[in-house]
């Protein structure tokens, strides 16, 4: 947008010729505007008719230097692999995950990023076991302190794209309806502004439903805590971020901290908002791609390449001399140094990890609590990635069909079959009658011996009345011997 003081100041002629050298987006004629047929612009009648680029932004760089940068016969190969990997889904997460990876640092195809995003964080999945839920929660009863807050923020939200024109298009309508079920899904976090672009990023590519459940997945997984009241995980991110740029670019922390410009100076609006109001949007739709791929370690890669680029040197520090200076400088970085296929690769190359972000985060989270011991926050909440979504989500499924199954043994009893052996003839009863009379016989005979271990015997003397009887010594007979105990 151009500066009304500024065109004021230019003569009457010049003004015309700047008019006519505007590009062809702006021409007021209709010659070839296909690519805005149904529009807002031109459901309520809003001349002139302006050309759409690919991403339906009115007016768009991408008009001209966004196509042809791929062959179309690339295009066709990644959109093939892709439709093979989502096919099979579960599958390629759990044997190919790094394909996935690699296929999303490459870029998604815009034909098929509607079907992908969703996989990737696991929104899918999610709405697949809450059927009706969504329509359950924008229709509810809500908060009207929060309704009022995103119907006054809706009009923000890329307002030059055609799907956000018009207050009654499904653009800010969807929109609505998304951030007002996520204040009733998440009651205690309500509404927060950075969400409103999060919301309409998603709606451009899939119906609200779909887009829902995302925000939902990208709020409670990739970065929980960011939009709570207390914000606590971005206080901690901040001071990761600035222990990280110690490590990958020192001069430009001390030109930071020299003319004390912050992280909260601008790390909100680049973490909050995923980079949708900093960089060129294609380039957004890149970083998103590997965002909900890697997670939030892209959010730190991109960041601190950012601030290399700003004034990562002696000469790009020259003319910063305090914080508007050097704010402005990391606003204004050279459209070409943001070309989605460059960028990315300088992103990728930033030495930080998940292992380095996790230590990081202990570390920083320790002096956090020192000086604020009412802090909360629990950095393990957030999961690294499409591939630990995916595996917390199987686990989740697994568990839920066990207590599905216990719950199911204990509702229902399951009758036990008793079979009764089949009866006996009359011999072999009388047999089995025989045989256990001799047995009850054999038992009577058999006379047990007295246990006489650990026992004092004393023989007494003959009882009174009786004859003494001989002995025999061939053991035919023997007297009685009287014994007490």
């Amino acid at each position: 947008m151009s500066d009304p003081s500024l065109s004021a100041e230019l003569p009457e002629h010049d003004v015309t010729e700047a008019v006519a050298e505007l590009p062809d987006a702006f021409d007021l004629s209709l010659r070839d505007d296909a690519s805005s047929l149904g529009s807002d612009s031109e459901l309520n009648g809003m001349p002139p008719y302006c050309q759409t680029d690919r991403y339906g932004f009115i007016g768009g760089s991408s008009l001209k230097n966004g196509l042809g940068q791929i062959s179309v016969e690339i295009v066709r190969r990644r959109e093939t692999k892709w439709l093979d990997m989502t096919a099979h889904w579960e599958k390629t997460m759990a044997r190919r995950y790094r394909k996935v990876k690699l296929q999303c640092r490459k870029g998604i195809p815009s034909s098929i990023r509607a079907r992908c995003w969703p996989l990737l964080c696991g929104g899918q999945a999610k709405m697949e076991r809450n059927p009706g839920k969504y329509q359950e929660l924008y229709e509810g009863p809500s908060d009207p302190q929060w309704v009022e807050t995103i119907t006054k923020d809706i009009h923000r939200q890329f307002p030059f794209h055609e799907m956000f024109l018009s207050p009654e298009g499904p653009g800010q309508q969807g929109l609505l309806q998304v951030l007002k079920a996520y204040t009733v899904y998440r009651p205690q976090e309500g509404y927060c502004q950075a969400q409103g672009p999060l919301g309409a990023l998603l709606l451009m590519h899939m119906p609200p439903e779909q887009a829902f459940w995302c925000l939902v997945q990208i709020c409670e997984h990739y970065l929980p805590g960011y939009y709570s009241p207390q914000m606590e995980a971005l206080l901690l991110d901040s001071e990761v971020f600035v222990a990280l740029l110690r490590r990958v670019c020192p001069k430009a922390l001390k030109h930071l901290q020299k003319h004390g410009v912050g992280p909260l100076l601008y790390i909100p609006e680049w973490f909050l908002c995923l980079f949708t109001r900093t960089l060129p949007f294609p380039t957004v739709l890149r970083v998103w791609d590997a965002f909900l791929s890697e997670g939030v370690k892209v959010l730190f890669r991109v960041g601190l390449l950012l601030i290399r680029l700003a004034l990562g040197s002696s000469e790009k520090l020259r003319g910063c001399a305090g914080v508007v200076e050097t704010l402005e400088k990391l606003r204004s970085i050279p459209a070409h140094l943001l070309q989605e296929d460059a960028f990315m690769a300088e992103v990728h190359d930033v030495p930080v990890s998940d292992r380095d972000l996790e230590r990081e985060c202990k570390i920083q989270l320790a002096k956090l609590c020192k000086t604020r011991p009412e802090c909360q926050y629990n950095p393990e909440r957030r999961l690294l990635g499409a591939k630990a979504i995916f595996d917390a989500q199987q686990l989740e499924e697994a568990r839920k069909d066990t207590e599905d199954h216990r719950s199911q043994a204990h509702a229902f009893h399951i009758p036990q079959i008793k079979v009764d052996p089949p009866p006996l003839s009359p011999k072999e009863h009388k047999k089995l009658e025989k045989a256990s009379e001799l047995q009850g016989q054999n038992k009577q005979q058999t006379r047990k011996k007295p246990d006489t271990r650990g026992k004092t015997f004393h023989v007494t003397g003959q009882p009174a009345g009786r004859k003494a009887e001989r002995l025999d010594p061939k053991g035919k007979s023997s007297f009685y011997l009287e014994t007490w105990f």
